[in-house]
């Protein structure tokens, strides 16, 4: 669906991508966002970002195909299976993988690999992310929970909700973190300037972690995180925020050539059984890579 639209001064100053949400309403906002980051969207016969701000008499040129409709298939996927009943399944999702299927990933997935291993899982959230209550990043490893049922699910993702589940990260931050421990609340929003990020922004959803230093090193500092509210990459733009990024970030900090990613892992999960009311409590050691890194540090010296 090939068209030229020319912009009229009662939509100056939108986004692209809200007007064109606003103008093709069968369509979803991150497919039509997709459609502008790979170029199929042109302003005044130039490429441009998803963030960029009309001016009447621009002249956009669209051309617009139905999003090819995704469904996760069963696939072997390497994770392991943490622990398991009728109910849920906590799993250790490795650094690289990431959760479910999207656009921009169609397979070998998490839930890929869940639909290969379990037989029943709770179909609240369609058939792209069955099972899944919350997520970890691509590159963040660590414990996840997923709900085998559909009761589980919406009592666990209401725990959640309720700030009952404790979910405990070890992160590596780049510099001397000097406070011992701290608390950082901030606004996060999308990054105007880029989709895919999140920035601290007054617009933006209540953010707040609290943080704990476990040891110093030379040019690098061992954080626990605990999270008392569960926005998209917090802990990644904490960090970066207060001025210590996370090693390996290349999104929000610096990448490492000698690593895949950041060095963040979630080590620890608490909760309470929502069938049982069983205390779970779940905790694991650093991933090799994690390890390894920190292995090669200089422990700080006053």
């Amino acid at each position: 669906m090939k068209q030229t639209i020319k912009i009229t001064k009662e939509n100056e100053g939108k986004r692209l991508d809200k007007f064109l949400g606003d103008l093709f309403t069968d369509f979803s906002r991150s497919h039509l966002q997709n459609l502008i980051e790979k170029g199929e969207v042109l302003c005044n016969g130039k490429v441009v970002k998803t963030g960029f701000k009309l001016k009447e008499g621009d002249e956009i040129a669209v051309d617009i195909q139905p999003a090819v409709p995704l469904k996760a298939e069963a696939q072997d996927v390497d994770f392991d299976i943490v622990f398991e009943d009728d109910d849920l399944i906590v799993v250790n999702k490795p650094q690289g993988l990431v959760v479910h299927p999207c656009e921009s990933k169609k397979d070998g997935t998490l839930v890929n690999g869940l639909l290969a291993k379990i037989s029943n899982l709770s179909g609240i959230n369609g058939v792209l992310r069955p099972g899944i209550v919350h997520r970890l990043d691509k590159d963040t490893a660590g414990l996840m929970l997923v709900a085998k049922n559909d009761f589980s699910h919406n009592r666990l993702a209401e725990m959640i909700k309720n700030k009952e589940v404790k979910r405990k990260y070890l992160a590596l931050l780049s510099g001397v973190v000097w406070e011992n421990s701290g608390k950082i609340q901030t606004f996060l929003a999308r990054d105007n300037n880029n989709r895919k990020k999140y920035a601290v922004s007054s617009e933006g959803k209540q953010a707040i972690s609290l943080f704990e230093v476990k040891r110093r090193y030379q040019n690098a500092t061992l954080v626990e995180f605990s999270l008392i509210t569960g926005r998209t990459h917090q802990i990644r733009v904490h960090s970066a925020y207060i001025g210590h990024p996370v090693v390996g970030d290349a999104v929000y900090g610096r990448g490492d050539k000698n690593l895949k990613g950041q060095l963040l892992f979630s080590y620890s999960l608490e909760f309470v059984h929502p069938r049982t009311g069983q205390e779970m409590k779940f905790e694991l050691p650093l991933p090799d890579y994690f390890q390894n890194y920190i292995d090669k540090l200089t422990p700080y010296q006053p």
